[in-house]
């Protein structure tokens, strides 16, 4: 009765609406604790079967070691230092590729002209491989962070630019014939009716461009930094330090799940109140 009291003062419309808002909790604390067990599980599995010859050490490593060499790093502060350079140039990328592909979405929806113009152009870029901008990168902008950055960006601001560009024009044309009868602007017709019906599919890009941020800074730390989880993969490699590798590969999935649920989180929070 406590917890129905409690679901009640928190908005509940009734008792049976309230035991099955408990139900729902129940079933999402059951899902993540067998998240947790099914995890545990597969780090014993791999931790046994390496033991006892089943996987190559040299190869998987283990979780024991690889638990040992990340608290020798962090305890050094080294370790501390190639994630925050890794997580600026994620966030910079992050940023830069949804307000840029947003804004160069907005332009092309203004412009019936340049849409028709550069459609061809937009799907050339998005079917190209980003990885082999790389060494134009490297000579553009010399083998620092800003290389890494562009490469983040240029594969999160092509993919951005079409998903908000094709809900720019998915909006229903009534609404816009109807503005359009009062007597309305271009911009007010984009301001009133245009992004407020995309808002939605602008925030989703968000979770999209997560991934896409974090696969352009680990693929430019591959090519030229000095720093970073991506260097720490590479370097691991060439010094067959394969702890190191699973170590850096275990942070870029944590962080990249962490960075995911925090925008899912904004994008919830956003989404409610836009509603």
């Amino acid at each position: 009765m406590t917890m129905i009291k409690r679901f009640l003062s928190q908005g509940a419309k009734s008792e049976d609406h309230a035991q099955y808002l408990i139900q729902i909790r129940k079933n999402q604390i059951y899902v993540k604790i067998t998240q947790i067990i099914l995890l545990i599980f597969l780090i014993g599995i791999w931790e046994v079967s390496v033991r006892f010859g089943l996987l190559d050490e040299f190869i998987f490593s283990r979780p024991s070691k690889i638990w040992s060499l990340f608290l020798q790093m962090l305890a050094t502060g080294e370790l501390q230092h190639h994630i925050y350079v890794t997580l600026l140039e994620t966030v910079i990328g992050f940023i830069l590729g949804t307000v840029l592909g947003t804004l160069i979405a907005t332009l092309i929806w203004i412009s019936p002209f340049m849409a028709k113009v550069l459609d061809p152009y937009l799907v050339v870029l998005n079917g190209m491989p980003k990885v082999a901008l790389g060494p134009i990168f490297i000579v553009s902008f010399g083998a620092g962070y800003v290389s890494i950055i562009a490469m983040a960006l240029a594969i999160s601001i092509i993919i951005t630019t079409i998903v908000v560009y094709t809900s720019f024009k998915e909006v229903d044309p009534n609404y816009l014939k109807l503005a359009q009868t009062f007597g309305a602007k271009k911009y007010q017709i984009f301001f009133k009716i245009i992004l407020p019906a995309s808002f939605p599919t602008i925030v989703s890009t968000l979770k999209v461009n997560v991934g896409l941020s974090w696969v352009g800074v680990i693929v430019g730390e591959f090519l030229v930094s000095k720093a970073g989880l991506g260097y720490l993969i590479i370097y691991g490699f060439q010094v067959f330090n394969l702890a190191l590798v699973m170590m850096s590969l275990l942070i870029i999935s944590i962080a990249a799940t962490l960075m995911y649920q925090i925008v899912a989180y904004i994008e919830k929070k956003i989404l409610s109140i836009h509603e």
